[in-house]
Order: C-alpha cells, then structure tokens, then sequence
C-alpha cells in the first residue's frame, strides 16, 4: 500500500472540494452527506462561517464507494448500513475488501470463498473491488498536498481574522 493510504496524521486531510473531486462526486452532494451523516469527515467537521472541513484518505474513499452503490442502484438504507460496515473495518482489510449486492442487500466479503459462497447461494449480483477503488482514489491524490487542520481556514476566515488584529 502506498505512503498515501497508509498516512495516519489525524491532523491533516483534503479540503471539501478535492474529496467531491478526487471521489467523483458534486460539492453540493458531499455536503448533503455530511449534512445528513452518511458520511462525514473524519478529520474536522464544519463548525460554523469560515470553517472548512477537512477529509481523510480513507472517507474519500467512503464517498467513492458510496456514488458507485448509489449508481447500481442501491437503496440509501442499504449504503448507510454497508458504511457502518466499512468503518468497522481497517483501511489494511479495505484492500482486499469486495462490496457484494444481490439489487437490496449489500454484504462485505473479506475473502475470496465468502464472494463464491455468497454467488453459490445467488445472492451476487455485483461486486465492487474496494482495492481497485482504493488505488483510483489515490491516484486522483497523489499529486495533491493534504491541508493540516491549523491550516483549514478559508480565504473568509483569514480576511476576518486579520480584521479583527
């Protein structure tokens, strides 16, 4: 795994815009997300005018994994448990992590015999590499520096504050 996925700085992530971009999503649908909690970052969170927050690797990868189950159709209830799932894992076991769905239901296989035994009971329908995703995600950052959250503030904030010196 690359230096990217594998960094742990809890202070440091990618501003709104970057995640939406790098997960092939809209800002407006990033916000609504967090807004709603399906998936929000891990980093900093918005805390009023002039904030930003800030996204780890590992949540853009989320919102990556979230607009592809969104495109096959799953329904939001489903996403929101298969997200609860996800986060319950490490980023280590997300390499090899396949997303499984029978059209309603969305499993999490960690191995190659849970993907065959869920296809032999005809649950498969489709299956979503999270490591082929993972590797897309840090391709789209890897020429992208993460903002430490000391850095954060919007071009707003800093006006603001260097107002009120």
């Amino acid at each position: 795994m690359s230096e990217l996925s594998q960094s742990a700085d809890s202070t440091e992530g990618y501003r709104g815009a970057t995640a939406a971009s790098a997960a092939g999503i809209t800002y407006r649908q990033l916000d609504y997300w967090a807004r709603t909690e399906l998936v929000v970052p891990t980093v900093q969170s918005a805390q009023g005018s002039g904030s930003q927050r800030l996204y780890s690797f590992r949540d853009i990868l989320v919102l990556k994994l979230v607009k592809s189950l969104l495109e096959t159709g799953i329904s939001l209830q489903q996403i929101r448990i298969a997200v609860d799932q996800l986060h319950a894992e490490g980023i280590e076991d997300l390499a090899g992590t396949t997303l499984m769905s029978d059209g309603a239901s969305v499993y999490l296989c960690t191995s190659s015999d849970e993907v065959i035994d869920l296809v032999n009971r005809g649950q498969g329908v489709f299956g979503i590499a999270v490591g082929a995703v993972l590797r897309e995600v840090e391709t789209s950052l890897v020429n992208i520096n993460a903002v430490r959250t000391n850095d954060a503030m919007d071009d707003l904030a800093a006006k603001r504050a260097s107002r009120a010196s």
